[in-house]
């Protein structure tokens, strides 16, 4: 089979969607692999690299031209024009964007998108929330360093004892947990808050100290338990105490780090402004929620600005949207490696044609559109 592999276009996008290591998995499996000259570029693999293992250089039109069309985020209006229909796309594609993939049932295009893939041990190794969410949460605490300006550990000097910084970490998903690790190492003193009680053991083992609020209500407890993996939607009394509780650390962290996400939904507030006029001069706010608040506005932080990094009231908030290709090298090995065991369900060894196998409950999960229609629900 003829797969492509083009150069994303989004603005800032680093990442490419197959490196040269799983590149020679699929010419060894006897597929035809065409890669966009200067697509690995930014994630330090090039056009040689590829050529080393057997893939072919091309122009946009040669990868975009492909039966299947492997990619890292969905494709934009001229590069959707160069697909052609009943081509197979697999990438990032946003399940919850309904113009976008209403685009793609209109190209002709059968098309997975990754995200969707079901929170199960089967499909962790095609989990591409987690393997990107990993990389944000580490990258989310570099940056933080990087703009805080004191030390992370405690030192002892000649010149006197520097205090250890304090970090709160909003959010204890895969980006929390790495987030939490990555502080702990550079010799922060860490706190963190969830919505869900069973991350509490994690949170302790990696170092830091669960910030606790109480269930008041089986309705409160049952919320917080979440569905397949994500948190759920907390009822208002709970919220509250909640606020209360991660005002008061907030007021004392020299760093948060929000990460809070729900699928579909827009990101929850968690620092409030009050909260932030509440920090300390020179603090830092990394908001991996950044641009997915309410309205396409803020994120975990009203006072947010998605792509940017801003002071408001002594405070520095990032607000990164794509963490991830800032490590654009190891991003996209992950991500890779992700694409080539998704395509082990849909293209089985020695086939000719991408299947789409109706009774795999992770391509059902992951098929977005099909035939000109719409799938997803």
């Amino acid at each position: 089979m003829l797969i492509g592999v083009p150069a994303e276009t989004l603005a800032g996008e680093t990442r490419v969607a197959v490196t040269p290591e799983t590149a020679k998995k699929l010419v060894a499996q006897g597929h035809q692999v065409k890669v966009q000259s200067g697509a690995g570029v930014a994630a330090s693999a090039t056009d040689a690299a590829y050529e080393a293992v057997g893939a072919q250089i091309t122009d946009a039109a040669g990868a975009l031209g492909a039966d299947l069309v492997l990619k890292v985020r969905s494709p934009q209006a001229a590069e959707l024009s160069q697909m052609k229909p009943g081509a197979t796309l697999v990438g990032m594609l946003n399940p919850f964007d309904a113009e976008g993939l209403a685009a793609l049932a209109g190209a002709g295009l059968t098309s997975f998108a990754l995200e969707a893939a079901p929170r199960t041990t089967r499909a962790q190794s095609m989990d591409v929330l987690s393997s990107q969410a990993n990389i944000a949460g580490y990258k989310a605490v570099m940056a933080a360093a990087n703009a805080y300006p004191k030390f992370f550990p405690m030192l002892m000097t000649a010149a006197g004892t520097v205090k250890a910084a304090r970090v709160v970490i909003l959010g204890v998903g895969v980006a929390g947990l790495q987030a939490i690790a990555t502080a702990k190492r550079l010799g922060a003193v860490i706190e963190a808050s969830d919505v869900r009680p069973s991350v509490k053991e994690q949170v302790e083992s990696l170092g830091a100290k669960f910030i606790e609020v109480p269930y008041e209500t089986a309705e409160e407890k049952e919320a917080a338990e979440g569905v397949g993996g994500y948190a759920k939607p907390m009822p208002p009394s709970w919220l509250a105490r909640q606020a209360v509780e991660v005002a008061k650390r907030v007021a004392m962290a020299d760093v948060v780090i929000s990460t809070a996400l729900i699928p579909g939904r827009a990101a929850p507030t968690l620092i409030t402004e009050e909260m932030v006029k509440s920090m300390k001069p020179g603090s830092v706010i990394v908001d991996i929620a950044a641009g997915k608040g309410p309205n396409g506005v803020g994120g975990n932080c009203p006072l947010t600005e998605a792509d940017k990094t801003v002071v408001k009231h002594g405070v520095t908030i990032i607000g990164e949207t794509n963490l991830p290709a800032r490590v654009a090298a190891d991003a996209s090995a992950l991500y890779a490696r992700n694409v080539l065991d998704f395509l082990k369900l849909v293209l089985p060894k020695d086939a000719a044609a991408v299947q789409v196998p109706m009774d795999d409950d992770i391509v059902v999960a992951c098929l977005m559109t099909q035939n000109g229609e719409v799938k997803r629900k």
